[in-house]
């Protein structure tokens, strides 16, 4: 029996990082891997991104960390109003002028896809979807959908992050989509950082999705601190304190 714990979507959120660790240790589980997105949003860019390197935890490249990584104004995000694209584009701002020379290089470097062996199953992690690093894997979307998608991969299971909405889907001939959630941006309604586990016995797969307090008014208030111009949106704040 063989498990691993995924993670991602981080967004410079070191309390939420810090819990997720701390209870993944208590688990015991030795196995990790990260989908990425360790900037953005939050304040402790280089922490977080400092974590994961002492860890030496695998990790993907995520558009947040390709933006940041190649110090562009652009995030890779999807936005539905102006507002949020001004927000976004403050904060990819702060985090260009907040992470150190040393970890862009690191997230300039972080890889599209790692593939895990897991029991019989070979599972696929990636940031946004195999074929783009910002494309949305949304649950709704209908199986053809995620067929086309796992017919181009060689993979009996794809792991995502991206969109910060945990779910489990199951397809008609049996493989499978699982997205992780968020670590530090949790957008199902549930402030509560999330990250999933995968426990497989031969080709049997069971999935759990974890979720770990921390002490998110210590996140939304970093966020506050920093200048109302030229600062992170203190919008983000409330974001995470309503987990939305």
């Amino acid at each position: 029996m063989t498990t691993i714990a995924i993670f991602g979507d981080i967004h410079g959120n070191l309390p939420a990082l810090e819990a997720v660790l701390a209870d993944i240790d208590a688990r015991g589980l030795t196995s990790l891997y990260c989908l990425g997105d360790l900037v953005g949003y939050g304040t402790w860019p280089n922490e977080v991104v400092e974590t994961i390197r002492a860890r030496a935890i695998p990790t993907l490249m995520g558009n947040y960390d390709q933006g940041v990584g190649q110090d562009s104004d652009d995030c890779g995000c999807a936005y539905k109003t102006d507002i949020e694209r001004q927000r976004g584009e403050l904060s990819i701002a702060w985090s260009n002028a907040h992470t150190s020379a040393e970890n862009k290089a690191f997230l300039r470097a972080l890889p599209a896809h790692i593939p895990v062996q897991v029991g019989d199953l070979k599972v696929l992690l990636v940031h946004g979807s195999p074929r783009k690093v910002n494309e949305y894997l949304f649950e709704d979307r209908p199986d053809d959908y995620f067929v086309r998608i796992m017919d181009g991969v060689d993979a009996d299971v794809l792991v995502c992050g991206h969109t910060h909405l945990p779910y489990h889907k199951t397809l008609p001939d049996g493989r499978q989509i699982i997205n992780a959630g968020s670590v530090g941006k949790p957008k199902d309604r549930n402030p509560v950082a999330g990250y999933v586990t995968l426990t497989a016995e031969g080709r049997q797969l069971k999935v759990d999705f974890i979720r770990v307090p921390y002490d998110v008014e210590r996140a939304a208030a970093a966020i506050e601190a920093t200048p109302e111009v030229g600062g992170m949106p203190h919008a983000f704040a409330q974001m995470l304190r309503d987990g939305g």
